[in-house]
């Protein structure tokens, strides 16, 4: 992307449609002056005297308990330095969001306007009674060590800076089981850092508790070997200074079995590789050009085991794998501080989860047939759902055994469940949508690409690498929007009415009409209809001109899909097309069906309907859970509705009794589980969290979709061809850029799918 058009989109992005990233939303009713008269006055002053005669009731009666401070000076901001306060504020909010998308926590961003120690320690100091937690950021060295280490003493709640402890407690994690892979002993390596500021020394230190020997590590800083000799650097530093001579960071890392980057790009060569012990463990975490370039370094030695901070590569040494479990587990014991047990606690769990079996939602998500603990995955990843509910127990259990948790865990297994449900409201399935996407990009037709909006959401599907666009409509049109928006970038432009597509139009035309000239479609026709862009654009997916197909945004759907339905053939064994929207609620993704094709869906359509929207959550990485829906419970009526349900159900349970499927059944038994288990006890469903609502007719399924969109703005991906041949998808009427970009990314992954079918199949053969 252009820099200018980078720039203005990050810019709108913070501005519209609400400035900032973060708001304060209410908890409890506030609908009438009863409700009003609880949450002020005079209700609020019972809680108020509650918490005067025992002020850890404040944990009781308000949000303490789940809040954490993000507290900054902007001394120290991401790669722009000393900045100040108010332009830290974009980071600490961004900080806070992560926080709460990854851990379910409440943040307040609290900008300081201060470079003193002193006067920083007294304003945390006198708000924190405010907060169950506080995280400092981006609060430049060596001040950070003072700060943090006064307000941990001073203190009764957890403070971390991470920007000390982040990268020390994952790299650690990586760190144990690349030592094992490399059969190697932590007492025993050599290690070399490149980079002595606050996360290098946090690292090093935290290595040192799990067995490296201080004497065995060698920091770097711009200057060169930290040596206990040098008179300028910082006590922290000293304790990792050395007595030896070397002459460069090459020198340093002859044998050496271990180099930790935390500095600046390609400051590593081949021959520096070539130069370390077997199998070296090399963990390049300068970001984005790592010390070494990742595909140089394996290249280089076929026995490394390499790590870097980019999410492109294997073993990312992510921040986000720590901060908000910790903080979580902190928070839900109480704990008075985050003591060094429990950042150990939490390395461990990291370091013990990428050795298990690694659910295949977390294989979809990064395009692998089945990730496993070895040299390419040492650490777990940040899609992982299981870290919700490994790290924080175990951080919650160290705070316990070491002391600091004042409010002790007695139901691990209840806990557990908590942690998971607090990750229902969580977007997490989108960025594993186009994470999958991305991990083999396919040539995606945008049939309307003279309209700006479906412009923009190219122009977001080639720059995110989810697929190659193919941008069908006027030339002339496109390229002035193109412009526009700083859409720089070299794709294929067509336009199907041109002189210069004549002879792809005509053999288009004669392949359609050879398909269909025995069903009233004349030669005649068909070349008159491959200048309409829909039938040009299915006619390029057919042919193997293109892989995937989206349009629809600028006219009604059934005028979009008539040609889809004429053109594509249907996958072997189906004989009606449906579709399914995946809703991203508070409970999780709910996948609804059929919201689009079929109007009155007989008992025969609805069990098909139901097994190609089950073979689609699965697409997804979930186990699907169907509920039948109805206004009727399991025969409480006899009308046709529900009937046809009845039957459906009926078929599926006799010749599929390993799909989770039942019903008739109202949605609110469907979706309470407590409800259903008491009342209806016998169902499949009882005890089992539903996500897949299969509809009567189109009128409910069409109308309940829109209505949770609309009114309490639930994102929608959909809806998704079910049933057809080639991966086409249809935009909704005036779609939105986002809603867009989702759905080309189902449309390369349902292509990547069909992909892998094929292969199959011929595998077979």
């Amino acid at each position: 992307m252009h820099k200018d058009s980078k720039r203005r989109e990050a810019l709108l992005y913070h501005a519209k449609p609400t400035p900032g990233k973060i708001q304060v939303v209410p908890t409890k009713k506030y609908a009438t002056q009863r409700d009003l008269a609880l949450a002020y006055s005079p209700g609020v002053a019972e809680p108020c005297l509650e918490i005067e005669k025992d002020v850890e009731n404040v944990y009781k009666y308000t949000a303490k308990g789940n809040l954490v401070a993000v507290i900054s000076n902007g001394t120290a901001v991401l790669g722009l330095g000393d900045i100040g306060p108010e332009a830290s504020k974009p980071v600490m909010e961004g900080k806070g969001l992560l926080f709460n998308i990854f851990a379910d926590i409440d943040v307040f961003d609290i900008e300081v306007d201060t470079k003193d120690v002193d006067k920083f320690i007294e304003t945390v100091k006198n708000i924190a009674p405010t907060f169950g937690g506080i995280n400092l950021e981006d609060i430049k060295a060596p001040e950070s060590f003072e700060i943090e280490r006064r307000l941990i003493e001073e203190l009764n709640i957890p403070v971390m800076h991470d920007d000390q402890h982040g990268t020390a407690i994952i790299s650690a994690a990586a760190l144990l089981n690349a030592v094992e892979l490399a059969e190697k002993k932590m007492s025993e390596v050599k290690v070399v850092v490149s980079g002595a500021g606050s996360a290098a020394i946090a690292c090093a230190k935290l290595y040192v508790s799990f067995g490296v020997k201080a004497e065995n590590i060698v920091m770097f800083n711009s200057k060169g070997a930290l040596r206990k000799d040098d008179p300028n650097i910082s006590e922290m530093q000293r304790q990792f200074a050395t007595d030896k001579q070397y002459d460069s960071l090459a020198d340093a890392m002859l044998g050496a079995d271990v180099f930790i980057g935390l500095s600046s790009g390609d400051i590593v060569t081949p021959d520096m590789l070539i130069g370390m012990a077997a199998n070296p463990i090399v963990f390049a975490m300068a970001n984005p050009r790592p010390e070494i370039n990742y595909d140089l370094a394996i290249a280089t030695r076929k026995d490394i085991i390499m790590a870097t901070g980019r999410s492109d590569h294997p073993n990312q040494v992510n921040n986000v794998l720590g901060f908000p479990f910790i903080f979580r587990g902190a928070l839900d014991v109480r704990a008075t501080k985050i003591n060094e047990e429990m950042k150990k606690a939490a390395v461990v769990a990291l370091a013990n989860l990428a050795k298990e079996s690694v659910p295949e939602q977390v294989n979809i998500a990064y395009g692998e047939t089945k990730l496993a603990f070895g040299r390419d995955y040492i650490i777990p990843k940040p899609f992982d759902p299981r870290l919700i509910a490994e790290v924080p127990p175990a951080v919650a259990k160290a705070a316990m055994e070491s002391g600091v948790a004042t409010a002790p865990i007695t139901d691990w297994d209840k806990y557990r469940e908590e942690l998971m449900e607090r990750m229902g409201s969580d977007n997490k399935m989108v960025r594993l949508l186009h994470n999958r996407a991305k991990t083999d990009p396919k040539r995606i037709i945008f049939a309307e690409a003279d309209h700006l909006d479906v412009l923009k959401a190219a122009q977001i599907v080639k720059e995110e690498g989810i697929g190659e666009p193919i941008l069908l409509g006027d030339m002339e049109t496109i390229l002035e929007l193109k412009e526009e928006i700083g859409f720089e970038d070299d794709v294929a432009i067509i336009d199907p009415k041109t002189k210069i597509e004549e002879e792809r139009r005509n053999r288009f035309a004669n392949a359609y009409w050879e398909s269909r000239r025995r069903r009233g479609t004349s030669l005649l026709d068909a070349q008159k209809w491959m200048r309409e862009r829909n039938y040009f654009a299915a006619m390029m997916v057919n042919e193997g001109e293109a892989d995937a197909l989206v349009t629809g945004y600028s006219r009604s759907y059934p005028a979009v899909v008539k040609p889809m339905l004429e053109l594509i053939p249907k996958q072997q064994g189906v004989d009606r097309i449906a579709t399914t929207n995946m809703m991203m609620t508070k409970r999780g993704p709910i996948f609804l069906a059929d919201t689009a094709i079929n109007p009155n869906p007989t008992a025969d359509d609805l069990a098909k309907i139901a097994l190609m929207t089950a073979k689609t959550v699965r697409m997804f990485g979930m186990e699907p859970v169907i509920a039948m829906v109805s206004f009727s419970n399991f025969g409480s009526s006899s009308d046709e509705s529900a009937t046809k349900i009845r039957k459906a159900v009926s078929f599926l349970h006799e010749n599929y009794p390993d799909l989770i499927v039942d019903g008739e059944i109202q949605t609110d038994f469907a979706l309470n589980q407590e409800l259903l288990a008491s009342k209806f006890p016998f169902s499949k469903l009882a005890n089992r969290k539903v996500n897949t609502l299969v509809f009567p007719n189109l009128d409910a399924a069409n109308i309940t979709y829109k209505m949770l969109k609309e009114l309490n703005k639930v994102m929608s991906i959909g809806p998704i061809m079910l049933g057809m041949d080639k991966p086409v998808h249809i935009f909704q009427l005036g779609a939105s850029v986002e809603e867009m970009v989702n759905m080309a990314a189902v449309a390369v992954v349902d292509a990547q799918e069909k992909e892998k079918r094929l292969k199959q199949q011929a595998d077979k053969k």
